[in-house]
């Protein structure tokens, strides 16, 4: 028997988002993690926001609100605000009630930028990683480190010379003559940002107006332990690399780095000694005066152990570029895109705990 489409449209619905959500759904233990990160940052937030005036978006919603936007790849604060206002699985996962009014995306990006000028989000990733440790998922001897190129939100057109005041020609995308012109940083620079640097990753790849992201991972999970956005220069993923793992270095007992040959050089690699690190670089034969590791460091089987669990740090630039949306950054500056890309990190560390089976305690 043929059924009938019957449209209902009822006024009164006595459930709440709880009962919509399957209790098999992978944002439930997600959820779980992220309240207990942010019950312990509550006194953070409270000295951030002033104890009168009118009531802002709490921030717990505000950062829950931009993981969803990073877990489920959304382009805009207007597509994201629009998704929180009709699916329950978002509300449920905000915490709002389905008769509560959602914010407009006006508000939200205002309250969003007082966020960004905290270090909320490089706290939000320790509370994470110490629900991490608590469960015996990180290493605290071996490590891997890598970077890699974000492409900018600024076209080559934008990339003229410093000392240029002339106004630019009518029309919203103009063209523009690029013959004979020597495009180098050092002479020119980005008019939409002007911290985005003119770089390619090898000669065999196009030069695009870029930034440098730069990871450190733990090699038992894969866990991302620091993040950092630099320019991007020659220089950027080694001097990145020094600084992220000056962090994590004990001073009592020698950790292990695992790297790609971009690494192998003297200066690295007598930094990481000096750290008392065990530089376990991928050995640059073709390097001018020949690799700045040897068979003291190769011989052991921990340096092809390493080498192999570095390749999973691969794993974790292609979800953040694919599923985080940082092949090429909405963001403009150092410091806002910085911030977004360790909140990007944050939300892969909870997806890749989630898988591992872990729920908050």
């Amino acid at each position: 028997m043929r059924g009938f489409e019957q449209q209902s449209d009822a006024l009164f619905v006595y459930l709440s988002p709880e009962s919509f959500v399957p209790k098999e759904h992978p944002l439930r233990p997600i959820r779980q993690m992220v309240d207990t990160a942010l019950e312990n940052l509550s006194p953070v937030f409270s000295e951030m926001y002033s104890h009168t005036g009118r009531p802002s978006i709490p921030p717990e919603r505000l950062l829950k609100a931009m993981l969803l936007q990073v877990l489920y790849s959304i382009p805009s604060n207007i597509k994201l605000v629009e998704q929180i206002h009709f699916s329950i699985l978002f509300r449920w996962f905000l915490g709002l009630g389905l008769d509560e009014p959602v914010w407009d995306d006006s508000s939200f990006s205002t309250n969003q930028e007082r966020l960004i000028q905290t270090d909320v989000a490089a706290r939000f990733l320790e509370e994470v990683l110490a629900q991490a440790k608590r469960k015996k998922l990180l290493s605290q001897d071996h490590f891997s480190v890598d970077g890699t190129l974000i492409q900018a939100w600024a076209s080559i057109k934008s990339f003229k010379p410093r000392d240029d005041d002339q106004e630019p020609p009518a029309g919203k995308n103009p063209t523009r003559d690029f013959r004979g012109e020597k495009l180098v940083n050092e002479t020119h620079a980005s008019t939409t940002d002007p911290e985005a640097k003119l770089y390619r990753k090898s000669s065999t790849h196009e030069a695009k107006m870029s930034f440098a992201a730069h990871i450190l991972t733990e090699n038992r999970n894969g866990l991302v332990i620091v993040s950092k956005v630099t320019e991007a220069d020659g220089k950027a993923e080694r001097t990145a690399a020094k600084a992220m793992i000056a962090q994590v270095a004990p001073r009592k007992r020698r950790i292990t780095v695992a790297a790609d040959k971009n690494y192998d050089t003297n200066g690295f690699v007598e930094a990481m000694r000096g750290l008392k690190v065990t530089p376990h670089v991928s050995q640059n034969v073709e390097r001018r005066g020949g690799s700045a590791i040897d068979g003291r460091t190769t011989r052991h089987t921990g340096y092809a152990v390493s080498q192999k669990f570095r390749k999973r740090i691969e794993e974790v630039f292609g979800w953040l570029k694919t599923t985080g949306q940082f092949r090429k950054t909405r963001y403009r500056g150092v410091t806002k895109i910085d911030w977004h890309f360790t909140l990007a990190v944050t939300a892969y560390n909870l997806v890749r705990m989630r898988n591992l089976g872990v729920c908050a305690t």
